[in-house]
């Protein structure tokens, strides 16, 4: 319970309420805070807020404004049923910019809004195609923004003609010459994502920097992927005379290599863009520093390795010589990073040990420093007043029992004030407890680490069924955090713990930890997994061996799967968009190449990995009863692994269950669904574990 709450309660007289175990709807109905942006004078702090509903017709996001300094409390600025993404401040902190679909347009389009003024927010752009991303101009007078265009259209006219003209077709088709063909949930098109610029007078039309250069043109040329769609990265250059952006032009080689983004730079008046960076290395999240000297930028190797850290790298301005690394020794990825006024300090975000963690690096270069210890939550979107008097940094921080709220680093106390309470009553009323962590050596020798989530009204003296839950990625980590799609007290809720192991492969212990996944998908992730069980039935009295399940989702399913073909430790399993076939599963993603770096080479050359750790050649050892679940539109871990699982079951006879959702992708996200899950999880669970 809060200290607000209890201060409450003890300046009214009222009661402590009754605390109850978390349920679906308490989960899913918690206000969902987004990432905040600061005014660039350290004032001022908006972000986005989304008000949930089963009903996805009655959700909405809106943005709410608060004080930096916490000295009251947010405010609701914007109150459309349109969700509003993409906020940019202009230089003066005056205004905000933001992209939106309202109600007379077709598609998202940036809008203004004056925070010093008020009123209400006036579009800017009418682009058939819409637009997102928006960033003010040093100068404020104009905005750069992207939009999806189709190849070969040099303005908003052309665009409409191409969309009318397939829109006419009297067939239906999809043709490609190359790869890729699709993207999680999407079938991809030759659609462009380009940069377009225009500027804030009355009347005035946008500009697409990108139209009729030999770069687009290039068969291979695509901006970054992202769930929400492609994105051309880009930043304003000092003096506002030219963007910064990255691209790539190897996307066609997707099948057979490495796809390697590089930074460019582009007139505001358009023409060719001109190649920053070269290399076999990625480049990415191109971002000046305050006073303009230096352009900064993640880099990710491409070495043959299944995974590289993302580093922070300097080029110094105007643009001189390859990104040289600032901290070649830190030993963790970095996530968010942004500046100190005086553009001496880089603050930046990095996974470690379960946990999100606030470092700090010298933008010239040197040791990569904790800023302060972390022993509960995680820390993510990062955003820094570059024009403050001093460093003045806000972000989001959760954990496992406290969903995402905004936050102000305090940098002398060393840890932060909250901003933002929204979920503060429904915390309250919930039965849980943070998470408790352990770590034990493998029998191969490596420190593993591992988290536990308590059940409800939980009692030392009592024995629970024991829940191994797996982490997809692998390159990820169970986190401190608070999660909808396999939130931990929810599954614990009926009375199980729930074990969260790090395997090997998983992120925030370094970078040779997370490779060394190598050429050892599934063994060797499995054995540690079990392992874990072991130690915590060993070091927990209150955990029951008798009573072991085990299951994930994407690589937590594959693992999943490799668990029912090597032990019946577990009385039952799930698997939620696992693979059964290394084989079909290379053939049929939507990402292929990466699967043979790491196996060690292509299908057809059959190394070990492919005979000897791909889960349906054990088909013979099927013998626990396992739930499968998938979304009919996931192309990831398409639909074909789970049928494939399922059609081996049951010529096996094994007690299985198939649940297809026709409407998800990866993930399941639509909230019905979402609760049907949770309660067909926890009902398989109690058949077997006795609950």
């Amino acid at each position: 319970m809060t200290a607000r709450i209890f201060l409450a309660i003890a300046l009214f007289g009222g009661t402590v309420p009754a605390r109850s175990p978390i349920t679906h709807e308490a989960m899913w109905l918690m206000k969902r805070v987004g990432a905040p942006v600061i005014s660039p004078d350290g004032r001022w702090v908006v972000f986005p807020v989304t008000d949930p509903s089963y009903d996805a017709k009655e959700q909405s996001t809106d943005l709410w404004l608060a004080p930096a300094d916490g000295s009251a409390r947010p405010r609701r600025i914007t109150f459309t049923k349109g969700e509003e993404s993409g906020i940019a401040w202009s230089p003066d902190s005056s205004r905000i910019a933001f992209s939106a679909k309202r109600e007379n347009d077709e598609t998202s389009q940036v809008y203004l809004l004056d925070i010093a003024r008020g009123g209400e927010a006036a579009p800017v752009t009418s682009l058939s195609t819409g637009a997102r991303s928006p960033q003010f101009s040093p100068d404020g007078n104009s905005l750069l923004f992207s939009s999806t265009v189709y190849p070969g259209a040099g303005n908003d006219e052309a665009n409409r003609k191409i969309a009318a003209e397939r829109k006419a077709r009297k067939y239906s088709a999809r043709v490609y010459d190359g790869f890729p063909i699709r993207y999680w949930d999407k079938w991809l098109d030759d659609s462009q994502t380009h940069l377009f610029v225009q500027s804030l007078e009355a009347g005035s039309q946008a500009r697409d920097l990108l139209a009729g250069s030999q770069l687009v043109s290039e068969p291979g040329f695509a901006g970054t992927s992202t769930l929400a769609g492609e994105e051309l990265r880009a930043a304003w250059a000092p003096g506002g005379q030219s963007i910064v952006f990255a691209a790539t032009t190897t996307r066609n080689r997707a099948a057979y290599a490495d796809v390697v983004t590089h930074l460019y730079q582009v007139s505001v008046r358009g023409g060719e863009p001109e190649a920053l960076t070269s290399g076999s290395d990625s480049h990415s999240r191109p971002v000046f520093s305050p006073d303009g000297k230096a352009l900064y930028c993640l880099v990710e190797k491409n070495n043959g390795k299944v995974y590289n850290l993302s580093r922070l790298a300097r080029i110094g301005w105007p643009a001189s010589g390859e990104p040289v690394l600032l901290s070649p020794g830190f030993d963790r990825a970095a996530a968010d990073f942004d500046f100190s006024p005086d553009s001496a300090t880089i603050f930046l975000t990095a996974e470690e040990h379960g946990h999100s963690k606030l470092f700090s690096v010298p933008a010239g270069g040197g040791e990569t420093r904790l800023v302060f210890e972390v022993e509960r939550g995680a820390y993510s979107g990062l955003s820094s007043a570059v024009k403050a008097g001093a460093p003045t940094l806000v972000g989001n921080w959760q954990s496992a029992i406290h969903p995402p709220e905004v936050i102000r680093f305090d940098l002398e106390a060393k840890n932060h004030r909250a901003l933002s309470d929204f979920n503060a009553e429904r915390l309250a009323a919930i039965d849980w407890q943070p998470l408790r962590s352990f770590w034990f050596t493998s029998r191969r020798g490596k420190r593993i680490h591992s988290l536990l989530a308590l059940p409800p009204n939980f009692d030392e003296n009592r024995k629970y069924p024991l829940l191994a839950l797996i982490h997809g990625g692998p390159a990820s980590m169970w986190t401190d955090q608070f999660v909808l799609r396999w939130n931990y007290h929810l599954l614990a809720a009926p009375g199980y713990v729930v074990l969260l192991t790090n395997y090997t492969g998983s992120t925030g212990y370094g970078e040779k930890f997370a490779q060394e996944i190598q050429f050892d998908p599934l063994k060797g992730p499995g054995e540690e997994v079990n392992e874990a069980a072991d130690e915590a039935i060993r070091r927990f009295p209150f955990i029951d061996g008798a009573r072991q399940a085990a299951g994930g989702a994407s690589y937590g399913g594959h693992l999943a799967n490799w668990l029912q073909a090597t032990t019946t430790r577990y009385k039952c399993l799930i698997s939620h968009a696992g693979l059964i076939n290394l084989e079909s599963q290379w053939g049929t993603s939507d990402t292929i190449y990466h699967r043979e770096v790491q196996s060690g080479g292509p299908v057809w050359e059959q190394g070990k990995v492919w005979r000897e750790q791909n889960p349906i050649r054990f088909a013979g050892n099927f013998r626990t009863p396992i739930l499968l679940t998938v979304g009919e539109k996931d192309y990831r871990v398409p639909l074909n692994q789970t049928l494939e699982n399922w059609s081996v079951l049951q010529r096996l006879r094994v007690p299985s269950r198939l649940i297809v959702f026709p409407e998800a992708n990866h993930w399941i996200l639509r909230g019905e669904d979402s609760r049907f899950f949770y309660r067909e999880v926890h009902a398989w669970l109690a058949r077997y574990l006795g609950l």
